[in-house]
Parts: C-alpha cells; structure tokens; sequence
C-alpha cells in the first residue's frame, strides 16, 4: 500500500465517520504491508508521523490511539509510543527503551541496534537520514558511564557550542570538557575532547582513548572537495591510534570503500529509517519564482521557515529584497542591538527588524547561534541559508524551500540535495514537513565514501602521510616524508605544520618568502610587529592565496585590517571602525566576519609557515606572539571562548575583571542577566541566558 501526499492531504479534509474510516483502513493495510517490506521501507514509516499528525487535532481518532502505539511498536518507531492508551505490551516496549538519563527519551528500533553494537565493543560506521536522531546516541553512550576518555570531533564550531550546551544540561559535571587549547585535561575522572580536526590534531594531552567519535564523517573523502579533508583525515587518524573503539556517523552513505588491510575494522549500517514524513512541492515550472516564494513565506503555516540559497552574497541579496514590502515579524530590539554593535548601515540590521535573518558563514558565530534559538522557538519566522545550516546544527524548520540548486557556482549532488531536504521536520514538533522545490533535484545516485585513512596509507596524500606514525610507516612512506623534508628544507614536526596549509601552498610561500627577503622586504620581525612588518607578510601570503579567502581585496587592505584589530580596544570599536570606513557595495559589508573567521584559522597557519622560511634565513624571526594572539582575535581568551559559546565579545568585554577566567566571567554574565539592573538590555539578558544557562 502506498497513500500518494495528494492522498494525505485528502485525508486531512475528512471528518467524523468518513476520517475514522480512512484512518481504519490505512492501519489495516499498513500491518499487511509490514510483513512483506523492508524493516525501513519509507513507505511504511512514513505511515506513522503522518497519523500522529492527525491524532493530535482530531478528537473523533482517539480511539484508535491504542492501536496506533501497537503500529509504531510493530515497524519501531518505539518513540511514538503513546504510553498513556498503548496496550500494556506497546508499553512495554517504549518504557524498556526510554532513558531516564536523556530527559525521558525513547529510542527507536534502529538506534537501538546501532547502540548494541556500540556497547558490544565494536566499532560502527553509521549512515542514517537528518531525522534519525544521530546525536542521541553520542550521549546514550556517555550516560552508560563505561566510557571515561572520550574525543569527539564536529565539523564546525557552531556544531561544538550546541553539543556543549547539551551535555552540560544532561551531564552536569560529570565530563570535564577540554575545548580550548589553554585548557588541560585531568590526569583522572571523566573527560571529553570535544573539537574540531585544526584543534584536535595538535593536542598532546589526549592520552589512551576510549571512544573516539566523528560526526560528518563523510567529509574524510577527499571527492566531498572539502578543504579541510586532509587535517580531517590527520587528526583523526591520530584518534583511532589511539583510541579504543570508535563511532563514525553521518548521513545518507551507502558505501564506505576501504582496503583490505585496513588496520581500522568496523561495521557499517545504512538505514533510511526517518522519523518524520515530508511533502515536497514541485514549483520548478513557476515563471516567477521570486514572487511564489514570497507567497510561501507570508503563510505562517510554513512557518519556521528555512530557505535554502548558494552563496552569502544571494542571502544577503533575498533578505533585503523580501522585507523591502514585507514584515513578517517585529524585531526591532534585535536590529537596534546590531546598529549599536556593529555599526549603522547593515542590510542585515533592516531585514532582522522586518522577521527576515540569514546563517552564513560570514556572520558572527554569536549571532547565527542567536538566530538559530530565535528561529528554534518561533520568534524569528524565516531564516535563509546557505550550506552552513545543513552539517548538524539542529534546527526545528516545518518547512524548507531550496531556492537555489547551486554551491560555490556548482550544482549541488543528490547527497547535499537530499541533506537540505532532510532539515523538513523535527520530531516532537513538526510530524510532517514541507519542501517547496524551485529547481529540479539532481539524479539519484548511490553515495560512496572512501577515506584516504582507510586505504593504503602508501597511496595517501602528501598531508596524511607526514602524520604517519612509526607503527603504521612502511618503506616506501619513510620514503615519500624523506623526500619531502629535503625538497623543503624542513623537519618532521614542520612538515606536519607546512601540511596544514597544503604541502603545495607552502613550497610556494618558501619560494616568496626567499624573494622577499632578498628584496629586502620586513619579514624577519619578532615580538609586536609594525603596519610595514605585517604587510610584508600579508603581501607574500597573497602571491600565493587570494585576498579574497580573507574577506578583502588586497595584501594592504589585509594588513590594515589586521593592525585596526589589533589596535582598537574593544571589539566593539573595531565594528563601529569598518563601519564608518567602509565603501564598498552594502552586501558585501558583511565581508569583515570573513576576515574574522580567517583571523581564526588560516591566516594564523600561514603567518607561521611563513616563520618557518624566514627563520631558515634569519634565525631571530619570531612571529610567535602574533600569531598566537590572532586567533582570539587579540583579545583576551575568555571573551573569544565565551563568543564561541553564544555571547558576543561586545557584552562579555564590558564585565571583563582582571584575572578573570571563563568560569568567572560566565558566573558574573549570567548572574547579571539574572539581575534587576540595567547594565545588560532585556535582549541582551535574554541572549546571555540562552547561551550560558538554557
């Protein structure tokens, strides 16, 4: 049996004697069909969310709540168990697979077999679709207690901030979380590494593992053209020598390649177990596409809605044409905090204020976490995104509309496809999800990942090999190193540093920096560097990258922007700087986040692939300094960790104390917000609470 969305919507219109009927003959149906199909058919799952959609507004179905739970026990979906009308057997089932640890949480069948894996000692490579509930399972695991050194990397920071939040909720003190490289992990108790590859691969206090866990896993496939797949696949080839067990998750991979002496074995389960169904709406032969998608989102019935676009540019671009007529919410306190913030003359500013805001990877990491709980509870209507949105920050959208079907000018796969169409829907919230579809999906194609760790290591590349440990080397990879560190003049551990910018890029950097100091450029500076030193550097580093992966336009403006950073004393007034100095086309203002991300990781990396030649020539060149304060933005490190933790440094810089540490500043924020005074605005008490004490 199949029931087509026409049909469902169908159903919706019924009522009365002609509702229970339809809804009795689908259950019957539905029982037949589960003995002849696969245990994940979506055919049948589907079945269930659709049903509990109408079983929550429609009275005349309560009768058959019973013999839904006994439906949701028999294909299971144990978690749409209604305890309170199931049949004391259904019952059973869901109390037996509840967790009383994980606020209450039933699992569903699939889960349960991936844990029974897990907790059986085997490693597990795990493909399931957005909805299954992947990230449960990380903390079903923490809560059994068996796991006492845990390393946990996530694909971005916004990622690493969400998993803090929850298990400081769930766990309390139980774990102490090493996320910061100043932090430094107890020689005992319970700990959790939690970070993405650039922090994880140099730590040297990981010690034995005993769970070592990758989400996004897919991103160790060099074919996913990701830039940071190599010091993915370093850093975690540096875990699993080290660690007991580990888990692998991610979404929609029906192969994993690997060879045959693989010193890693694991197994593999791919199911498309969903526990939410989805309607999808082809509008591809709409003549104006703009107008229909404005249409669709003035409907508060699709409300939470996210909107997919390709680039930050075409965001920016969307949110200012929408709400040049429109206002689908009143958020002005929020616009006024980014005038005062940031500086007036944001696009941003206006389309916040009209219900409109945009997640890409040029806005403030703070920010986008903000929208992110704005949109979560409903106070922000329409969130447009780009593909930063779709590596597990989980979101409560009832609807997606994929605006675009493009990512950095490429159309995107089915396997991104399929990713952004599975951000319809949210269990407990939104059964059943919208995907409005303006352009024709890809083909459908069968997704393989093949992990250069997983393969020959005498075949990996250049920035996997350097990392090779001596139990794991062969002659032909002591070899291919050798060779390597001879063309470049450099040993072991700098070759292991060259390879986080790419063994390539850095031969070249070498080859400038020579150049330069022939020409008698300042590159051989140390200790507080002037506007000329920096810019002597920024003008190597721009032969060979473009000035644009920084979010500026040339060597000088880099090096402008670096010294501004540097020299203003708060965050705030370097904002309200660009602000006033900046004269290019508005959407592209939000071009100086970029810079700040750069500031984060890549321009440090390169800053010290090019020490490392000039120190060759001069040994007293030391960039050391700078470039550890570059990443936190030459500020100090609690104010750059709390902004990673969801409170901009432009509030927390205003309660820093002398010798304060995270732990203090964040008492004296959150006891602030909790406060009579006014030294924080409502919004901000709000915001402060949301981050550090939700």
């Amino acid at each position: 049996m199949t029931v087509t969305q026409q049909q469902w919507h169908e159903i919706e219109s019924l009522h009365g004697s002609a509702l229970k009927e339809r809804v009795f003959s689908i259950l019957q149906e539905t029982a037949r069909d589960i003995q002849t199909l696969d245990v994940d058919d979506p055919g049948v799952l589907t079945v269930v969310p659709r049903l509990a959609n109408l079983l929550e507004t429609r009275p005349e179905l309560a009768s058959y709540r019973e013999v839904f739970s006994a439906l949701a026990r028999a294909v299971g979906l144990w978690n749409y168990i209604d305890k309170d009308a199931a049949d004391y057997r259904d019952a059973a089932v869901a109390d037996a697979v509840t967790s009383d640890e994980l606020d209450g949480i039933t699992f569903h069948r699939e889960q349960i077999a991936a844990l029974n894996t897990l907790l059986s000692g085997n490693n597990l490579v795990l493909s399931a679709p957005t909805s299954f509930g992947k990230s449960l399972l990380i903390d079903a695991l923490l809560a059994t207690g068996r796991y006492k050194r845990i390393a946990i990397v996530l694909p971005t920071i916004a990622l690493l901030d969400e998993f803090r939040r929850r298990i400081e909720r769930r766990f309390g003190g139980k774990f102490a979380l090493i996320m910061y490289h100043s932090q430094e992990a107890p020689a005992d108790g319970s700990v959790i590494f939690l970070g993405t590859q650039e922090r994880l691969i140099n730590r040297k206090d990981l010690g034995t593992i005993d769970l070592a866990v990758v989400d996004e896993f897919y991103k160790l496939d060099p074919t996913r053209q990701d830039d940071r797949s190599s010091t993915l696949n370093a850093a975690v080839y540096q875990l699993l020598r080290r660690s007991k067990q580990f888990f692998f998750l991610g979404p929609n991979i029906e192969t994993v390649r690997y060879s045959a002496d693989n010193r890693w074995k694991f197994e593999f389960l791919h199911t498309r177990f969903s526990t939410v169904a989805v309607d999808t709406f082809d509008l591809t032969r709409i003549k104006n596409k703009e107008e229909r998608l404005t249409a669709e989102l003035k409907s508060s019935s699709n409300w939470p809605s996210l909107v997919f676009i390709s680039s930050p540019d075409r965001a920016n671009q969307l949110a200012t044409t929408l709400t040049e007529d429109n206002s689908f919410a009143k958020l002005g306190d929020m616009s006024a905090w980014i005038d005062d913030n940031f500086g007036e003359g944001w696009e941003l500013s206006e389309a916040v204020a009209a219900g409109v805001a945009v997640h890409h990877g040029r806005i403030p990491r703070s920010l986008a976490s903000q929208f992110v709980r704005m949109f979560n509870r409903g106070d922000l209507p329409i969130l447009i995104c780009t593909s930063t949105l779709i590596e597990g920050v989980n979101t409560a959208a009832k609807s997606v509309l994929i605006y675009d079907k493009q990512i950095a000018r490429k159309d995107y796969d089915f396997f991104t496809f399929s990713n952004i169409r599975g951000r319809a829907g949210r269990l407990g919230q939104h059964h059943v999800g919208a995907v409005y579809l303006f352009h024709a999906p890809p083909d459908q194609e069968a997704i393989e990942v093949e992990p250069p760790l997983f393969g020959d290591l005498d075949q990996a590349p250049d920035e996997l090999v350097v990392h090779i440990s001596d139990e794991d080397s062969s002659p032909a990879i002591s070899d291919r190193v050798a060779e390597l560190a001879r063309t470049m003049g450099l040993s072991s551990d700098e070759l292991r540093l060259a390879s986080s910018v790419g063994l390539e890029d850095a031969a070249a950097l070498n080859q400038q920096t020579q150049i330069a100091s022939r020409q008698g450029a300042r590159v051989h500076w140390s200790g507080s560097p002037k506007y000329a030193d920096i810019l002597a550097v920024c003008r190597i580093i721009c032969g060979v990258r473009n000035a644009n992966e920084f979010g500026v336009r040339s060597a000088a403006q880099l090096a402008v922007y670096l010294t501004n950073l540097r020299t203003h004393g708060t965050l705030r007034g370097f904002f309200h700087w660009h602000s006033s100095s900046y004269r290019g086309a508005p959407r592209g203002q939000d071009n100086v986040f970029r810079f700040l991300r750069s500031c984060e990781y890549g321009l440090p990396q390169l800053f010290s692939v090019v020490e490392l030649f000039a120190k060759r020539i001069q040994p007293k060149t030391n960039y050391g300094l700078f470039v550890a304060e570059m990443p936190r933005w030459f500020r100090l490190e609690v104010l750059k960790n709390l902004d990673e933790q969801g409170v901009p440094v432009q509030i927390s810089e205003r309660f820093l104390a002398r010798d304060d540490t995270i732990d203090s500043l964040r008492r004296r924020l959150i006891q602030e917000a909790r406060s009579s005074r006014d030294r924080l605005t409502p919004l901000e008490k709000q915001w402060v609470l949301d981050a550090l004490a939700g």
